[in-house]
């Protein structure tokens, strides 16, 4: 499977919006992209996508920008993906002249390893994705002198 570079945007956005969830205080898309290195242009249709699947709200004004619908807990990898990655989740059935084996691939292959990698998308939500990141970041503070 591959992610396209929206959907991996969208990870990191959603997961940074995870780090500021417990504030309260929207975070702007101007402030992501520069934090974050994506151009402000990308991540407006990112957000749109998101936006329309309620997984972020808006909110208008001087004082506005995007927080998480939900709690980090309750946002996972599928629901951020599947809301970017238009199709990643539908099978593609080619037609040949061999029926029974494309179903037979279909059916043994195909959907066994879609729902392989569904299954592992639903299991991870954005509080996972934190604690990795904090993880990561206390090994990478620790210093050792010899």
């Amino acid at each position: 499977m591959k992610i396209s570079a929206k959907g991996r945007y969208g990870l990191v956005a959603m997961t940074h919006l995870a780090q500021c969830y417990e504030s309260e205080i929207p975070i702007t898309i101007i402030s992501i992209s520069q934090k974050l290195g994506i151009s402000k242009i990308y991540l407006e249709q990112v957000f749109s996508l998101l936006k329309r699947a309620k997984l972020v709200k808006s909110i208008k004004g001087s004082q506005g920008g995007y927080q998480l619908a939900r709690s980090p807990r309750d946002i996972t990898a599928y629901d951020i993906l599947s809301a970017i990655e238009l199709g990643l989740m539908e099978q593609t059935v080619s037609e040949s002249k061999f029926p029974e084996l494309d179903k037979a691939i279909n059916e043994n292959v195909y959907r066994p390893l879609d729902e392989g990698i569904n299954e592992i998308l639903r299991s991870v939500n954005l509080e996972n994705v934190l604690n990795a990141v904090n993880k990561e970041m206390d090994a990478s503070s620790q210093m050792y002198f010899i």
